[in-house]
């Protein structure tokens, strides 16, 4: 799903924005291209419960390669889901623990303009994922 798109990518895209206006903008149409689950993958069983917007997450792994799929109710969650899907989708497991998803993000200075419990949020869906990846 994400082979045009990279982190490094994400990076350069973000920097190119003017403002912080554009970069939600951007945010927004990345949750747009990589969260899109079917009805039928948002049940109970895919729903990480303790988020405030609805989150559904389905991860399979081939081969210790997992393939990630997650979608929120709430736009910016699922511009930031689709950062994580950006950087753990067609990965190994290896690979998934190896990426400083903090770093990354702190790259993008996304910190900054996340509400403390969309931060919390966050963090707990890439904890969940990593778990998962386990």
């Amino acid at each position: 799903m994400n082979s045009t798109m990279t982190p490094e990518k994400v990076v350069r895209n973000f920097q190119s924005c003017v403002d912080w206006e554009e970069k939600y903008l951007y945010l927004i149409e990345l949750g747009e291209r990589f969260c899109t689950l079917s009805e039928s993958d948002q049940i109970d069983a895919h729903r990480l419960h303790g988020c405030q917007s609805r989150v559904w997450i389905v991860l399979n792994k081939n081969d210790d390669v997992i393939e990630l799929r997650a979608c929120s109710d709430s736009v910016i969650v699922n511009g930031l889901l689709a950062l994580i899907v950006i950087a753990y989708d067609k990965k190994s497991n290896e690979q998934v623990l190896a990426f400083d998803l903090k770093a990354w993000f702190k790259q993008l200075e996304l910190e900054q303009h996340l509400t403390p419990t969309r931060a919390i949020g966050i963090a707990a869906i890439v904890k969940q994922v990593q778990l998962m990846t386990g």
